[in-house]
C-alpha cells in the first residue's frame, strides 16, 4: 500500500462561503443498523468516535433524523467544543412523510433536528421527499429557504431528487446547494443528466453508496455470489448488483478495479472512491463509520494519494460495457419499480402516500367523479381539473400554478412542464389512474424554442409509454406561463 505518512489529511472542497468540507465524509447511516435490535449506542462514547475521525481530517459528518440516535450523537461531539471554536461539521436530512407542508410543519421539523443537534443553526439540512406528484414540497423547500435566511441552516441541500426535479427546484428560486444520491462504479446515473445540471446549474453532489455496502472491496473478489445478508446496507446494494446485470458483470468491475488498485498499492475501495471523486459535480462521498466497531481512518486517505489516468478509465469503461445501466434516474429507486432499496418493493408505502387533488362524486352524472387541484380559476370558471367517466379521464388545460394562484419558475418552460406533469399525474392518481393510462397529450407552448425542452419533459414522464401527442405555438397564454398541457387517459380493466 502507498505510504500515507505525507498525506496531512483528506482533500478539501468548498461548497459555499464558510463551508468547507472533507471530500469523504463519514456518515453515519449504520447507527440505525446497530441500534435496529435495541441496542443503544452511549452518546458519549459515539461522540468519542467522531472526535477520532474528526481529529484525522475527516470532519464532516452525515446523518438523518431517522438513523438511530446520529443526530444526538454528533450533538454530543459539537457540545465538546466553545462557541465560536473551529468545530467539525454536521450534515442532516429531514424526511417527512407527504403532506401540506405549512410554515409550521416545516419550522417543526427543522427546530427537532437543531434541538437534537444541540446547535442555533445547522450546517447543511437536506431534504428528501417521497412522491413528486404531491406538491408540498416545493412549498417544503421554500420554507426552508424563509428558515435560512432567518439564520436557523446555513445551506440547503437535497436527497435522491432527480435532475428534472432539482432543475424545477432552482428555476423556482430556491437555493438548493447540494444533492445527495447514490453515485458508484455500479450505480452510474448521476454521471448523467445530474451532471450536466451541475455543470450548468452550480448545485454540487454527494455520493453515497460508493462502495455499495461494502461489496466494492477485494473480500468479494472471486467470490460465489450470496444467497443471506444480514445488514440493511448489503441487502440494498445487492439489488443495485442484480440491477446492473448481476454477479457476472459485478466481478468484472472488481477485476478492473482490483487490477488498477495493485497498479497504485492501493485498495478496490481506493479505486471505487477515487473514481466517484473525479466525476463532474461531484464535491464529496460519503463513507459508512460503524462507529464503536471499525474504522478506516487510514484506507480512507488512500483516495487523495494517486488518480486515475486515461488506461485506468479505459479499463473500468470495459467493465461497464458488459453491466446493464440502473434504470431511470437518481432517486427513482425510491419511487418506481425496480424499488432498489433495502426494504424491497415501496408500492404499499407509495399507496398510502395523501392525494394532492380533493375527489368528489359529480352530482348530475351518476357514477362519475371529478377532482380539484385549488387553483383559484376552478371557481372562476367552473371546471375541474379532471373528471371520470366510465373508464375514460379528461384532464383540463393544467399550468405550473402552486396552491391558488402562484406561477411556478416563471420563463423556464422545461421547469414549468415537470411541474405540470406531475399535477396531472396527481390528479388521475386520486381517480384511479396512472401515467400508463394515458392516451393523449396536448401541449400548448407560447415560443417555438421551448418545443424541444418541454418535448423532452414530457418523454421523461411518458417515453416508454407513448400516448398521441400534439404541440402546438400560441400565441400567449393566461399569466406568467410559458406551457400548458391536457390529457386525456383510458383505465385498463
Amino acid at each position: 500500500m502507498n505510504d500515507m505518512t505525507d498525506i496531512a489529511g483528506p482533500e478539501r472542497y468548498r461548497l459555499a462561503p464558510g463551508l468547507e468540507i472533507s471530500r469523504v465524509l463519514t456518515g453515519l447511516w449504520q447507527v440505525a443498523d446497530i441500534e435496529k435490535d435495541g441496542r443503544i449506542i452511549d452518546p458519549e462514547r459515539g461522540a468519542d468516535a467522531l472526535a477520532a475521525y474528526a481529529n484525522a481530517g475527516f470532519s464532516t459528518f452525515d446523518m438523518a433524523d431517522h438513523y438511530g440516535t446520529s443526530e444526538i450523537i454528533a450533538g454530543r461531539l459539537l457540545s465538546r467544543y466553545a462557541p465560536g471554536q473551529d468545530r467539525p461539521l454536521a450534515f442532516t436530512k429531514w424526511c417527512p412523510a407527504p403532506g401540506p407542508m405549512t410554515a409550521d410543519v416545516v419550522r417543526a421539523g427543522v427546530r427537532e433536528r437543531l434541538d437534537r443537534l444541540g446547535v442555533a443553526r445547522i450546517d447543511l439540512l437536506q431534504f428528501h421527499w417521497w412522491a413528486y406528484e404531491h406538491p408540498g414540497w416545493l412549498d417544503a423547500l421554500h420554507e426552508l429557504a424563509a428558515l435560512r435566511a432567518e439564520g436557523l441552516i446555513g445551506e440547503i441541500g437535497v436527497t435522491n431528487f432527480d435532475a428534472a426535479h432539482l432543475h424545477l427546484a432552482l428555476a423556482d428560486g430556491v437555493p438548493v446547494r447540494t444533492n445527495q444520491v447514490s453515485f458508484s462504479l455500479v450505480d452510474r446515473r448521476a454521471a448523467g443528466p445530474l451532471a450536466d445540471l451541475c455543470d450548468t446549474s452550480g448545485p454540487r453532489l454527494l455520493a453515497y453508496g460508493t462502495l455499495c455496502g461494502g461489496f466494492l472491496s477485494e473480500r468479494w473478489l472471486g467470490r460465489p455470489e450470496p444467497q443471506d445478508i444480514a445488514d440493511w446496507s448489503k441487502m440494498k446494494y445487492k439489488r443495485f448488483i442484480d440491477a446492473a446485470g448481476g454477479w457476472e458483470p459485478f466481478q468484472g468491475i472488481l477485476s478492473a478495479a482490483a487490477g488498477i488498485a495493485r497498479k497504485h498499492g492501493v485498495s478496490v475501495s481506493n479505486v471505487a472512491t477515487r473514481w466517484v471523486l473525479e466525476q463532474r459535480g461531484v464535491a464529496g462521498t460519503i463513507v459508512g463509520a460503524r462507529l464503536g466497531e471499525s474504522e478506516h481512518m487510514a484506507d480512507n486517505l488512500r483516495p487523495f494519494a494517486f488518480t486515475l489516468d486515461a488506461e485506468d478509465h479505459g479499463q473500468l469503461e470495459a467493465a461497464f460495457a458488459r453491466t446493464r445501466p440502473i434504470p431511470g434516474d437518481c432517486g427513482d429507486e425510491y419511487r418506481k419499480p425496480p424499488f432498489l432499496t433495502a426494504s424491497g418493493d415501496l408500492s404499499h408505502h407509495l399507496d398510502a402516500m395523501p392525494l394532492a387533488c380533493e375527489t368528489a362524486p359529480v352530482p348530475h352524472r351518476d357514477g362519475a367523479m371529478r377532482v380539484t387541484s385549488g387553483s383559484e380559476w376552478e371557481d372562476i370558471a367552473g371546471y375541474c381539473r379532471a373528471q371520470r367517466i366510465g373508464d375514460r379521464i379528461v384532464v383540463s388545460g393544467t399550468t405550473a400554478t402552486a396552491g391558488t394562484s402562484r406561477p411556478v419558475a416563471p420563463g423556464d418552460a422545461a421547469a414549468q412542464t415537470t411541474f405540470v406533469l406531475d399535477k396531472i399525474l396527481a390528479a388521475l392518481m386520486a381517480l384511479g389512474a396512472g401515467a400508463e393510462d394515458v392516451i393523449r397529450t396536448r401541449i400548448f407552448i407560447t415560443d417555438e424554442a421551448d418545443a424541444l425542452a418541454v418535448s423532452r419533459a414530457h418523454g421523461r414522464v411518458f417515453g416508454s409509454i407513448r400516448p398521441a401527442n400534439t404541440l402546438v405555438v400560441v400565441a400567449a397564454l393566461i399569466g406568467d406561463y410559458r406551457v400548458e398541457i391536457e390529457a386525456e387517459a383510458l383505465v385498463r380493466p
